[in-house]
Formats: C-alpha cells, structure tokens, sequence
C-alpha cells in the first residue's frame, strides 16, 4: 500500500480541511472512526509539516489546509457563574478540541485572522486553533464590541481585547 501507507486507505494525498473534517484525494472521510485515528496519530514533523504517525511502518504526510487543530465547542467552566450569567472574577471557558482534549481557553491567545475567523493558542500554546462555526457562535455571546471598533471577550468582570491580524 505505498499511498498512505495504511492497509484500508489507498490514497496518495491525505488533507485536514478548513472544516475541520478530513479528506483523502479531496474525498470527505466519512467514516468516523477512521476520521477519529487520523486526528489521535497526528504530529508535527521535526522538519516541519504534519503527519499521521502510527509507527515506523505506519506513517504518511499530511497536507493541512490552515490550523491542524480545530475547537468544536465551547463551554463556559462549571462553577465560573458564566452558565448563569453572573460576573465571578475568574471564570473562564472549556475548549473542546477535534482531538477529543479538552482544555481552559487563555482568552490572551485569541486572534482574527483572514476572513474574520477566530483562532486561539492550544497545546500550552505550541499550537494554534481555528474555531469551526459552532464554538465560535457559543463563545459570541461573550464578545462585545467597543467604541474604538476593537473586540473583547468578557471573562466576569474582565474584558480580554482580541488581537486583529
């Protein structure tokens, strides 16, 4: 199987999307498991670059369209009172990442990029995270427009400014 180099896929180009889903020859992965084994075997190559490494037999390149990581959900932290609407001091928020981690959003890392999409520092911040549509619509809520046209996210009382680039 010289393509991929795992026995079930033939494909001579495998492709994470801007979706958030994966594509082998420009062709959705629809099977959810085998979706699921390529995002857990993901790495960064030492060379630069991704690839889904299995081990030394079980390894291919991986073209990655914009972040290799994306945020699926979000949700404000159990016992932050953001669930409630009320103002604590420190709360914050729970990424759900496509790897099926999840960690505490550091609102310092958050960036727009091209076409107004949200990013954010994951991975103790050696990697960066696009949000798919969903997370970023439930992070929203806490988002406000400022009268110099910069955006914050509001954490409680503390309003973190969101970078633009």
């Amino acid at each position: 199987m010289p393509g991929a180099g795992f026995y079930p896929i033939t494909a001579s180009k495998l492709r994470f999307g801007r979706d958030g889903r994966w594509y082998a020859d420009d062709e959705p992965v629809t099977h959810a498991r085998l979706a699921r084994f390529f995002t857990r075997h993901l790495r960064r190559k030492a060379a630069g670059g991704y690839e889904i490494w299995v081990d030394e037999r079980y390894h291919a390149d991986v073209e990655i369209d914009d972040s290799a990581y994306v945020v699926v959900s979000v949700r404000a932290d159990a016992g932050s009172g953001l669930e409630t609407g009320s103002t604590a001091d420190r709360p914050g928020f729970v990424l759900h990442i496509n790897d099926e981690t999840t960690e505490r959003l550091d609102p310092t890392t958050l960036r727009v990029g091209a076409d107004n999409v949200l990013y954010c520092r994951i991975k103790g911040g050696t990697e960066r995270a696009r949000f798919l549509r969903p997370a970023y619509y439930q992070l929203a809520q806490f988002i406000e427009e400022h009268g110099d046209g910069q955006f914050r996210l509001h954490c409680g009382t503390v309003a973190h400014p969101i970078a633009q680039h």
